[in-house]
Parts: C-alpha cells; structure tokens; sequence
C-alpha cells in the first residue's frame, strides 16, 4: 500500500510538473530565433548544422509555410552538393555529402508533409547513401517484402573472423529522427563487434505503415531477417529506440521478450501521454519541441486527419490500454528526464514499477527529453557513457 501511494504521488507530480495551459505555437519569427538559439549551442535538432548555415537558410525563410521552411534549407544543402561534384579528394567529398544529408534533413524537420518537405527528405536520404558508399565496414541497403509493399532498412556489420556470428541492436528511430539519424549516432557500436540494423519508425521516412495499435508487426518482421541472417547470432538481438522509437521498443520488450536479450527505451511513450488531458496541455505547443508537435503526430498516425483526431486516435495506443503494460519483459534500460515536457516522466517511473523483471535505469534529474541536459548531457555522452556499456554488457560484447 505504501509503494502504490508513493507511486501515485509521484504520477501527480510527474503530470503536474509538465501539464500546463495550452500555448500557442511559435510564430516565424519565434522559430526563426530559436534555431539559431540551439545552433549556436549546438542542440537539439540543429545537431552538427554550422550556425553559418542556419543563419543563411533562416535569411530566405518569412513565413510559416512548411515548403518555405524547406526551400531555405534546401538551398544551402544544394551548396554542399555542388561543393561534392567539385571536391578533389574522398574525404572533402564525403564531409560535403555530410552536410548536404543534415541541412536536407533538417529542410523536412519534423515531418515530410509537404511537397517541398517531401522533395527535401528524398535528397537527405540521396545525399546520406553517397556519404554511406564511404563507409568501412559498408553500409548495406535491405529491402524485405512487407504486406505488398517493402521493408527498407540500413544494416552494418563489424569486421568479423570468418564463421562468426555477431551481436546486434535493431535500432529504431523516432518521430523525427530517421534510420540514417539513428544509424549515425551509433556507429561507435561497430568497434565493439556490434552490428547495427537502422530502420525508421512507423508512420515515419521510409516505413512502410503508419501507427497504429499493432504497427510493430513491421519491427518484428526485421528480427525475424536478423535471426535469418548467417552472420548474427540469433540469440544475441538487442533494440534501442529513441522518443516514440521508445514506445515501440517498450513493446517489442513485452512481444519479443524471448528473442531480445535487451531493450533500451529512452524517453518511451507508454501510457499517461496518449491522454486528452496531456494531449492538450503537454503537446499542443510545446516549447521544448521546436514547432509542430501535434502536427507531426497528426502526419504519422493512421486515420488522423487534423490535430483534433488526436483526441480519439492516441488513447488506444496507450500500453495500458493494449494490456501489456506489467507483463514481463526481456532486461531493460530506461533512458529520460525528469524535466522532459514532451513524454510525461511519470510513464518511465510506471514502466520501472510494473512487471516481474527488475529494470535498468537512468533518470536526469535535470534533464528534459531523452535526458538531455544542455552541453552537460548531450545526445552523444548519454549514449557512450550509459547506453552503449549497458547494450555491450547484455550482448556479451568487447
């Protein structure tokens, strides 16, 4: 009785400290601000863009309109393209292909649901496979048949001794990150003897459904071709998904218990963030997000229309809601921050209390979304000094 009255406290606090009254969107302007704010620190979503390069892509940007946003990125990325044609050596090439990739990534941020955000997502994925023809060990471009369309997916393995099977993580990208995003950020996992299979999340890039109650079914579909794969070792499979890759991770958790010898969920959706209530105050204009929070949802989710769908399509997805919340699940690592407006930390909190398997975990107490804290805790130093040794220690890796 006094661990479930001390878990509902928390959950008051943890909705509390993030529900609040509805703000409206950034204008332009705010936006326009803000971005070079987060280049000129190096955040979140403006990762690696030189503050140069924003300045002069914001410069062609007035307006609010999504293929006005990708024009004045796309624009500046065009240059680097150029630049590449021109380079005398790989590696200028490359550097150029590079920034190319993440100034056409960020000209279709958050989602692709325009056509010029659509034309500028193709060219991210264009320009990053030219970057990947660089790559040692090669990237690999995998196409599974799926449900009479296709699986599309990056896959890279280390350097092996010949008949060697090695470990994996499946790592699954978020709402607005991508298979390349996720792909990138993870390839130090290679020098361990780790393979890494980068694949987009539903609803998102390249996947061929959107979300839905079962969209897993499309992730369970890669496990069954790394398990098919003579190179990895079939019991030796781990997942990381990141932000709503979280959510679908938590799952597969649950479902693939058996064929996972680990999850990694940092920041995972579960339960109290599909509510109407948090729905309307958490995400509707949040201000840790960039802009078009809501609107990306509403992009990725089958059956959504406009925003105000959200109310009745996102409920249903909760983890409680499908009945696996307290299942048992495979070992997890739960990833996020105490200070995080976009997922209600309270989800990680129920997800660590629920169960018969103790669970892994580390919580910011300062940080916001997938635990970030500013350039004390970027993206990179949480991933190399917590998730990688934990992934590398259930995968019985170097």
């Amino acid at each position: 009785m006094t661990f479930r009255l001390l878990l509902s406290a928390v959950a008051a606090f943890g909705f509390a400290s993030v529900a609040q009254a509805q703000v409206p969107e950034r204008t332009i302007e705010e936006i326009k601000t803000e971005t070079l704010a987060r280049a000129e620190k190096g955040a979140y979503p403006v990762v690696g863009l030189p503050v140069a390069d924003v300045r002069d892509a914001l410069a062609m940007i007035s307006t609010r309109e999504r293929d006005d946003w990708a024009h004045g990125f796309s624009t500046v990325a065009q240059r680097y393209l150029d630049a590449a044609q021109k380079a005398t050596t790989d590696k200028d090439r490359d550097a150029n292909y590079v920034r190319a990739w993440r100034l056409f990534y960020f000209a279709q941020w958050p989602v692709p649901a325009s056509a010029g955000k659509q034309a500028a997502y193709k060219a991210a994925v264009d320009a990053y496979l030219k970057h990947a023809a660089f790559m040692n060990p090669k990237l690999e471009v995998v196409r599974i048949p799926f449900e009479g369309g296709q699986i599309v997916a990056y896959l890279r393995l280390p350097k092996a001794e010949p008949g060697q099977k090695v470990p994996m993580v499946l790592a699954i990208a978020g709402l607005d990150s991508r298979k390349e995003t996720v792909m990138e950020n993870y390839a130090s996992l290679l020098a361990h003897g780790v393979g890494i299979l980068a694949v987009d999340s539903p609803g998102t890039g390249e996947a061929p459904l959107k979300v839905g109650p079962h969209s897993e079914r499309y992730l369970q579909k890669l496990i069954d071709y790394l398990q098919s794969r003579p190179e990895v070792d079939p019991k030796r499979i781990a997942a990381h998904g990141v932000s709503f890759g979280g959510y679908w991770a938590s799952k597969l958790a649950v479902l693939e218990k058996d064929r996972l010898v680990g999850v990694v969920a940092q920041s995972p959706p579960l339960d109290q963030f599909f509510s109407v209530k948090f729905t309307r105050e958490g995400t509707l204009g949040n201000r840790e997000y960039l802009f078009d929070l809501a609107p990306a949802f509403t992009a990725v989710i089958e059956g959504a229309k406009e925003v105000d769908d959200l109310y009745t399509l996102l409920p249903p997805l909760s983890l409680a809601a499908e009945g696996l919340l307290g299942k048992p699940t495979t070992p997890m690592l739960v990833v996020g921050g105490v200070k995080d407006t976009q997922v209600p930390w309270v989800d990680l909190v129920t997800l660590l209390a629920s169960g018969d398997v103790p669970k892994d975990a580390w919580i910011n107490p300062q940080g916001g979304h997938l635990g970030r804290q500013g350039t004390i805790w970027p993206d990179g130093k949480i991933f190399e000094t917590v998730i990688l040794p934990w992934e590398l220690r259930v995968l019985g890796a170097k």
